[in-house]
């Protein structure tokens, strides 16, 4: 039972071709998996990062690895997480505050009264001095 030469010449071209399919379908999948997590995670620039993903299968994928992190650096619900967070006061600080000024106001009444204390003895020690 022989093969004859010509059938295994179009098996092996067929198994090339399958081959060569198979393997630029997977290039084109792994190139495509940071653009399907930008549109999982609601990416903003989830075009951008499509469109860069196949220019880097022109430029031999020098920048798909910095396309991976541009579309997992994006989380849904916190964004980039660079926003600024304002922390309200709370109401047990806002009453402190509020103690704080009422202590303020008193100490500022207190060295008032000492100082006219303080002029009103130097007053009576200079008029008992002037009558001696």
């Amino acid at each position: 039972m022989a093969i004859d030469p010509q059938t295994l010449d179009y098996v092996a071209l067929g198994v090339l071709v399958v081959v060569s399919l198979v393997l630029i379908y997977a290039i084109i999948y792994i190139h495509d998996i940071p653009y399907e997590m930008a549109k999982k995670r609601n990416h903003p620039h989830q075009d951008a990062i499509h469109v860069a993903g196949w220019v880097s299968l022109f430029l031999m994928h020098t920048i798909w690895p910095f396309l991976w992190i541009w579309a997992y650096l994006y989380k849904p619900g916190q964004g980039w997480g660079t926003e600024t967070v304002r922390i309200e006061p709370s109401e047990e600080l806002e009453e402190d505050l509020k103690k704080l000024a009422e202590l303020e106001k008193k100490v500022e009444e207190l060295e008032k009264r000492l100082q006219r204390a303080a002029e009103t003895a130097a007053s009576k020690a200079g008029e008992q001095e002037r009558g001696a």
